[in-house]
């Protein structure tokens, strides 16, 4: 086929390309991705979609002119040829019906072929990332010290601080120097473009300040001097999230962690939550850590929910007793 690019939008550099076959469709793709603000959404989105085109053209059919039963083909496709777990293959089939309920509601197309498409069923109160025990969250930051500065403080911030990579690798050097009432806070983005703040303890300030102590000397400027994007490529361009995933990936194996291949920036944020839940962090408060809108996406990463050991018949009983 004729592959077109779709180049990255505008005002977002970071928009990965995407390989779409027909320009009607290319144009489609792009004007639907204008509607997500985060750029990170629009690269897996597009790359959902690219993949759904590529099926297509295989198949020799226009996006445009698909039908339901293409789309049950791609739904076993994924689920029999690739064996993706079932929330993967519910989510590129969600992408997809997004997309073309998008070209419904804009009048280039009739009918949304994926819209009655069955889904895999996925608990929605159960999360498939991989989660860190303490000892190996302790041997990833102790890798990732070793392996150089700048990699150990993204790591303390994703796996302390449980923030998301786009929130790490947006920050700006100036945001994490504040102090509040004796706490070192960092000022964040959190997604859907509301702010926050995140406190950061020792290990944390500690590991970020070398790394900009380290930026400085190089520099050869006073740390207050520095300014832009708080983690940086060798050219002094913000380190993009592919480049820092590949990184982690690698001090992870440095680290000779189990499952290394499956140990992604999201999770460590999963660690951070999974272990602040452990420790007896009440939910409220680790909501708010995490930056969730609603509980119920923070009480997918506990654990231990439904521990009989921890029923409220036994705190209860203490009470009364």
């Amino acid at each position: 086929m004729t592959e077109l690019q779709i180049p990255a939008l505008a005002g977002s550099p970071d928009t990965s390309e995407l390989v779409l076959g027909r320009p009607m469709v290319r144009e489609l793709g792009a004007g639907w991705l204008l509607g997500y603000s985060s750029p990170h959404t629009r690269r897996a989105y597009g790359a959902d979609l690219a993949r759904w085109v590529a099926w297509c053209e295989q198949l020799h059919v226009d996006p445009r002119e698909a039908g339901r039963v293409h789309v049950d083909a791609w739904a076993r496709y994924l689920d029999e040829g690739l064996g993706l777990a079932p929330a993967s293959t519910a989510r590129r089939l969600a992408v997809i019906s997004s997309f073309y309920r998008w070209c419904v509601q804009q009048e280039h197309l009739a009918s949304n072929p994926a819209v009655h498409v069955r889904r895999p069923e996925v608990d929605p109160d159960e999360s498939a990332t991989i989660g860190l025990s303490a000892a190996d969250a302790r041997a990833l930051l102790a890798a990732a010290g070793a392996h150089s500065r700048r990699l150990h403080a993204l790591v303390a911030l994703l796996l302390v601080d449980g923030l998301r990579i786009s929130e790490a690798l947006g920050l700006d050097v100036h945001q994490v120097l504040d102090v509040d009432r004796g706490h070192r806070v960092a000022q964040l983005r959190r997604k859907g473009g509301k702010g926050g703040r995140a406190a950061l303890p020792p290990l944390v300030a500690d590991a970020v300040d070398r790394y900009l102590d380290e930026r400085a000397e190089l520099a050869g400027v006073p740390v207050e001097q520095l300014a832009g994007p708080l983690f940086v490529t060798a050219s002094g361009a913000r380190w993009r999230p592919g480049n820092a995933a590949r990184a982690l990936s690698a001090v992870a194996r440095r680290a000779e962690l189990a499952g290394w291949r499956k140990i992604t920036p999201h999770a460590l944020r999963h660690s951070a939550i999974t272990l602040a839940l452990a420790a007896g962090v009440p939910l409220h408060e680790v909501q708010d850590f995490a930056g969730h809108r609603d509980p119920r996406s923070t009480r997918r990463y506990d654990r231990a929910r439904g521990r009989l050991d921890r029923h409220a018949s036994y705190a209860l009983a203490a009470e009364l007793a």
